[in-house]
């Protein structure tokens, strides 16, 4: 079937229309006139994917990687990079013109890095025979030699280990942000230990420690972070820094007495913006984000800042006399009482870093007190569908 391509959804696919039903197209781009095969068909839509084209965009490149359209990682690299950055500004756009109302023209243009080899963490999934990641839409695995998203130093320890004589189940490996120390946890078996050991600086295998150390330390700007095997922190090593800037930007122009964190992880955000607050308390419910919170603090020597491993929903109604809060919450977005407690603090400015622009979109339409000066959209997954915000509010 002949169709042309109207424009991309906001997970990447080409949208077209059959007798009157939307189309979702794999592998396809605006204006294209493509070959499809229907693979789904819904009460509601048609999910389709291209055989061929006999009009390709502009805008098409080649595909780098051996992988793509089997692994499921990666969604746009047949877009050049420049649209990517558009495609996730229009996105972030549409959103929240959309649901939260606010004026187009208070998004502004992406903040981008590399696009490739920006990760400094990975997960492998594996069977005892290879290990890799997962074919899209499947439990299958496909083997993995080498990912182009990946930093350089993790590539090589894939090569090192993909052989027939390891048996790994899981394997994840993670570097600082400027590849100088390496960490690596693997289920299962390894054959040369000792080598791996020579090439590593931690190493954990099936959950026992083999090395001196057991975490890493990271360097953003000026602070300095510890890094344990299953922490979160952010993985794109070269952007990370510009989102973080961006939050300090607006802590120091406004210069708080007291600030929540909230959804604090290890404390990165906080700690970054710390030189311009008389107080901090950050809030996260994973202990070992408040373990590693804590050792951050100490490893910059500030006194100015206090973790509380809670959930933020469990504690967010003891805050009064706050100045401004921070949010980073995970892709579900802010729950009903923490927007109400928020409006019932009622700081003066507030910063929304969001993974989700859709929930994101929902929250702000539900924070009415609170009117969006400003909307950055980072590009911190290149050739993927996902795109981070920065929100700048302001009580109104």
């Amino acid at each position: 079937m002949k169709v042309k391509i109207e424009k991309l959804d906001h997970f990447g696919r080409g949208i077209t229309n059959i007798n009157n039903k939307i189309c979702f197209v794999e592998n396809a781009l605006p204006n294209e006139i493509v070959n499809i095969e229907i693979i789904k068909e819904t009460k509601k839509y048609f999910l389709a994917k291209t055989i061929d084209f006999i009009e390709k965009s502009p805008s098409r490149i080649i595909e780098p990687c051996p992988f793509y359209n089997k692994c499921g990682g990666c969604n746009l690299e047949h877009l050049s990079f420049s649209r990517e950055n558009e495609f996730k500004r229009r996105k972030v756009q549409e959103l929240l013109v959309k649901f939260a109302k606010i004026n187009p023209t208070l998004v502004k243009e992406t903040i981008f890095s590399d696009e490739y080899n920006y990760r400094n963490k990975v997960t492998f999934h594996g069977n005892g025979n290879i290990f890799g990641y997962y074919k899209e839409n499947s439990n299958d695995l496909l083997k993995i030699d080498k990912c182009l998203l990946l930093d350089k130093r993790i590539n090589e320890i894939v090569k090192l280990l993909q052989t027939e004589s390891n048996k790994i189940t899981e394997l994840l490996i993670r570097t600082n942000n400027d590849s100088s120390k390496i960490m690596l946890k693997i289920t299962g078996q390894v054959n040369d230990i000792e080598t791996l050991k020579n090439k590593v600086d931690v190493l954990f295998i099936n959950s026992k420690c083999l090395t001196k150390e057991d975490k890493i330390i990271t360097t953003i700007g000026s602070k300095k972070y510890y890094v344990s095997i299953d922490s979160f922190f952010q993985v794109n090593k070269t952007l990370t820094e510009k989102l973080y800037d961006k939050v300090k930007e607006q802590v120091e122009k406004v210069r708080p007495n007291r600030l929540l964190d909230l959804y604090c992880g290890t404390g990165s955000i906080g700690i970054y913006a710390s030189d311009f607050t008389k107080e901090i308390i950050g809030v996260d419910y994973s202990k070992s984000n408040i373990e590693d919170a804590n050792k951050n603090k100490k490893l910059n020597n500030l006194k100015n800042i206090t973790f509380i491993n809670d959930k933020v929903e469990n504690v967010i109604d003891t805050f009064k006399d706050i100045d401004m809060i921070i949010v980073d919450p995970p892709r579900a977005g802010l729950d009903q009482k923490t927007i109400n407690n928020i409006e019932r603090i009622s700081p003066r400015h507030l910063i929304y870093v969001s993974c989700d622009p859709a929930t994101l979109a929902r929250d702000l339409n539900l924070l009415t007190n609170y009117e969006i000066e400003e909307v950055t959209p980072f590009n911190m997954f290149p050739r993927t569908y996902h795109v981070e915000t920065v929100c700048i509010l302001k009580h109104r």
